[in-house]
């Protein structure tokens, strides 16, 4: 493709609202199919697998849109691009003919081991030349714009020389790679490094947002876990009625991925977001939450087990 991806961003189509495709619906999304617009797929859950999984994907695809999502392709490793994992992802896509085929700004691993986390890269100059060679690379290797996802983060590197809407503002710039804004992962990063929500979406790269996520966390008091496990917090909605106004239509997308619930209370949750899809509401009520109310809480989670830190989001099968 070409080098600047900018055209073949602007042709991508607007999907409306979606749900992330999860194994315990497939058996009822086939056999029903419910008046959902979208899915979008975990590609890790589908590259490896002959068998049941690569069937009902392949069957749902037939009567909806679909959207690849990976959580592997580390793009901010300093370890070589993994060419055998790009090759399974580009033969899934050529199967599957998904939308875009995303991923997230982070690295999952190095010498080899995965971490199987989303963990944040020091968002420096030095960082954004190799990330934005990889995308490069990655682009040119898939022969599809990649769209990459601003991660939930619990610390900040103090050698950062530049804000994550900053990062992705040149990133765009220099490779023409689309974005997938997660406003729970907005809400969760600024909660946790004391940094301002409504500040992050001014400086946020709009022309490029291709999708929005909404998910649901853990709210711990002194910090927040990006768990997907529970329904969508009010504050995180109003920060999606600010980002709807004014991605230009970005399709939506819920994500849940534990304590996972009926298809019909998941899709009731997508629906929500209708309410807050009217730009003459009342975009700045978010103004009234308070982000650094950091309140010891009792929780059952230990804030420091690597397990619960960040979007592992791998289904068990």
């Amino acid at each position: 493709m070409e080098r600047n991806g900018t055209g073949a961003i602007a042709s991508l189509p607007k999907l409306g609202l979606g749900l992330g495709l999860r194994s315990l619906h497939f058996d009822q999304i086939i056999e029903q199919q419910p008046a959902i617009a979208w899915f979008e797929a975990i590609s890790e859950n589908f590259m490896d697998s002959g068998g049941r999984p690569r069937w009902a994907i392949r069957a749902i695809a037939e009567h909806y849109p679909v959207v690849l999502h990976g959580v592997s392709l580390s793009i901010g490793s300093t370890d070589p691009l993994n060419f055998p994992y790009l090759g399974k992802l580009k033969a899934l896509a050529e199967e599957v003919k998904p939308a875009w085929v995303s991923d997230h700004l982070c690295w999952t691993g190095v010498q080899g081991i995965n971490s199987h986390d989303l963990l944040p890269i020091p968002l420096t100059e030095e960082t954004l030349s190799h990330v934005a060679a990889r995308v490069h690379q990655v682009q040119d290797f898939l022969e599809r714009p990649l769209i990459l996802e601003n991660p939930s983060t619990y610390l900040t590197f103090t050698q950062s020389t530049l804000t994550e809407p900053e990062f992705l503002r040149q990133l765009v710039e220099e490779t023409g790679c689309g974005l997938l804004l997660d406003v729970n992962n907005v809400y969760v990063t600024c909660f946790n490094t004391d940094a301002d929500p409504l500040a992050y979406l001014d400086s946020f790269p709009w022309s490029n947002v291709i999708q929005i996520h909404l998910a649901g966390h853990q709210h711990c008091g002194t910090h927040i876990i990006d768990t997907h496990d529970r329904a969508v917090e009010p504050a995180v909605w109003e920060l999606y009625r600010l980002a709807r106004s004014r991605s230009q239509g970005a399709s939506t997308l819920l994500e849940w991925d534990g304590n996972i619930p009926s298809l019909a209370e998941y899709h009731a949750e997508l629906l929500k977001a209708k309410q807050y899809m009217d730009e003459n509401g009342k975009p700045m009520a978010i103004a009234e939450v308070s982000f650094n109310n950091k309140e010891s809480v009792s929780t059952p989670v230990d804030f420091l087990v690597p397990e619960v830190m960040g979007n592992t989001i791998w289904e068990q099968k």
